[in-house]
């Protein structure tokens, strides 16, 4: 972890000096100075005190590089297709994906899969019927559905237009982003 890095990035970007956090956390310049450059590991009240002096929350000098925000534009989403299918990537990265699928009329995800995660899903344009296990409904757009994705599901465009799904999945693994 490099909160040193972050505690000076931010202490630079709010225009405070080493001596005005010294002032006002009452830890030393020395110290400070270790904490910023690595030297030192803080405990955890002195990251609080830090974090309430720069007024952040103490969770984000804990997190690691690839855990903070993650911005894509639109001019740079993934595109893929699966089954006749136009899947729009909105995220990059994580465990929680959202896309945007476009079901032309009469397409469908495809024979009932199971996988690992949960999803959640809003009718944008259209109208589409949801499969999970035994249970079914027509979701029109507005509507939305949510499902834990074990149980075998699928999804299919039953109006005349084509329908766009926004989907937000969840998975701790890979497995968990079939569509």
């Amino acid at each position: 972890m490099d909160i040193g890095a972050k505690i000076r990035a931010i202490r630079n970007r709010k225009k405070i000096t080493i001596a005005q956090m010294c002032e006002e956390t009452g830890l030393s310049k020395g110290f400070i100075s270790n904490i910023e450059n690595n030297n030192t590991s803080p405990s955890i009240s002195t990251l609080q005190t830090i974090a309430s002096f720069l007024d952040v929350p103490l969770p984000y000098l804990l997190l690691e590089k690839n855990q903070q925000m993650n911005v894509v534009r639109k001019n740079e989403r993934g595109f893929s297709t699966f089954n006749n299918l136009k899947i729009e990537h909105l995220t990059s990265k994580g465990g929680l994906r959202m896309k945007i699928v476009e079901f032309p009329p009469g397409t469908s995800t495809g024979e009932p899969h199971a996988h690992e995660g949960e999803e959640c899903h809003i009718v944008m344009e259209g109208k589409v019927l949801a499969t999970q296990g035994e249970d079914s409904a027509i979701i029109e757009k507005g509507d939305s559905f949510s499902w834990n994705a074990c149980v075998p599901h699928f999804v299919e465009n039953i109006g005349e237009e084509t329908a766009k799904v926004l989907i937000a999945s969840y998975s701790d693994s890979e497995l968990g982003d079939l569509l």
